[in-house]
C-alpha cells in the first residue's frame, strides 16, 4: 500500500525536516530533499527578500520537492504569500495562526498545504479549512509548543480519531525507533526537528549545535507559558525566565524580558548565555554533528530494522 505522505509530496521517505527558525535555510532543506525526504525552508526568521533568495537557491540545489514553513502571525504575511506564488512554491506548511485565513488562497494557486497543530480542536479546524495534511506536534517538541502539554504518545491517536486527512507526527522523533512508534500510533509520516538542527547543513551557529549535542536529560524546559510556550535549553536567559515565572510575572514583564531578536542571538549568533536556545527533549539523545543525508538514512534504516524485529516477536 502506497504511503499517503510519500504520495502527497512526491518523496521517497515519509520523513519531513521541520521548518525551524534560524536553523532551516536552503542548504538544509536541499540536503534533506536530495536524500529523499522533504526539506523545509523556515520563513519565520527571514525577511521577505531573504526568503526569496533561499527559495531560489534551494531550487538550484535540488530538483526534488521541498516546502516553505510560514508562521501565519508573520507581520509581512501578504508579502510572504505573494513571494510563494511568484516563486511557484509547491508545498507550504503553515503554523502559529488560523489556517482558514490563507489555506483557500494557497490551494487556489495549486499549492499543497499542511498546518501544524497541538490539539484535537485545532486539528478539526485545520481539516475544515481544507488543508491536505496536518502536523500533530507533541509536548516533547522544540521551539513553540502547545499549551495543553499533550505528549506525542497521547496526541497522535487522539488526532487520528477526529480527522481523515494524513497526519504527520512531530515531537520527540529523532530515531527510527521513535518513527516506528509514531506509525504504530497511526501516523502517516514524521517530522524531525532537533536531529536536523545539528546537521552540518543547518544554519544554526556552531556554538548552539555543540550545546545541543552535549546536553543531557532534563536540560530542556517549557518556558514562557503565559506568553508563547517554548521549549528551551537551560542557560542564563532561561534561568531568568524561570525566576520571573516563579515570582508571578505577567505577559508584559515576560515580553520585556524576552525582548527582540533573542532567538537570533542564541541560535544564529551563538550567544549561549543570553540567547534563546529552542530545542526538543530529544536533544539529550543527540551526540554528533553530521550530514543531513546521514541523519535521514540512519532514521530510515533503523525504522526498517525495528519493524522487522517487532514483526518477529512471539507472544
Amino acid at each position: 500500500m502506497a504511503n499517503a505522505i510519500n504520495s502527497l509530496f512526491g518523496i521517497k521517505y515519509p520523513i519531513i525536516q521541520a521548518g525551524m527558525i534560524w536553523c532551516s535555510g536552503w542548504r538544509l532543506a536541499a540536503a534533506v530533499s536530495n536524500a529523499g525526504g522533504l526539506g523545509i525552508i523556515g520563513a519565520g526568521s527571514m525577511y521577505p527578500d531573504v526568503l526569496r533568495e533561499h527559495i531560489q537557491k534551494c531550487k538550484q540545489a535540488t530538483s526534488n520537492p521541498f516546502a516553505v514553513n510560514v508562521p501565519l502571525l508573520y507581520p509581512n504575511i501578504q508579502e510572504i504569500m505573494d513571494i510563494l506564488v511568484e516563486e511557484e512554491v509547491k508545498i507550504v506548511f503553515t503554523s502559529a495562526g488560523n489556517p482558514a485565513t490563507w489555506t483557500a488562497f494557497l490551494k487556489e494557486k495549486g499549492m499543497t498545504v499542511v498546518h501544524v497543530i497541538a490539539n484535537s480542536k485545532f486539528a478539526i479546524k485545520a481539516e475544515q479549512s481544507g488543508v491536505d495534511a496536518i502536523v500533530a506536534e507533541g509536548f516533547e517538541a522544540g521551539g513553540h509548543n502547545g499549551r495543553e502539554e499533550t505528549t506525542t504518545l497521547c496526541l497522535i491517536p487522539m488526532i487520528k480519531q477526529v480527522v481523515k486527512i494524513p497526519v504527520i507526527a512531530a515531537g520527540g522523533i529523532g530515531s527510527g525507533k521513535a518513527m516506528l512508534a509514531a506509525f504504530a500510533l497511526g501516523a502517516d509520516g514524521v517530522q524531525v526537528g532537533s536531529a536536523f538542527a545539528v546537521a552540518e547543513e543547518s544554519s544554526a551557529h556552531p556554538n548552539f549545535k555543540e550545546k545541543i549535542v552535549s546536553s543531557a536529560e532534563g536540560d530542556t524546559k517549557l518556558r514562557l507559558k503565559k506568553l508563547v510556550p517554548v521549549r528551551l535549553l537551560k542557560n542564563e536567559f532561561s534561568d531568568a525566565v524561570a525566576q520571573a515565572e516563579a515570582n508571578g510575572a505577567g505577559t508584559a514583564e515576560l515580553a520585556e524580558l524576552l525582548g527582540r531578536a533573542r532567538a537570533k542571538l542564541g541560535m544564529f549568533e551563538g550567544n549561549l548565555d543570553e540567547g534563546e536556545l529552542e530545542i526538543g527533549q530529544v536533544s539529550a539523545m543527540l551526540n554528533e554533528i553530521k550530514p543531513a543525508a546521514d541523519i535521514l538514512k540512519e532514521i530510515w534504516e533503523e525504522f526498517l530494522a525495528e519493524a522487522e524485529r517487532v514483526k518477529g516477536l512471539e507472544f
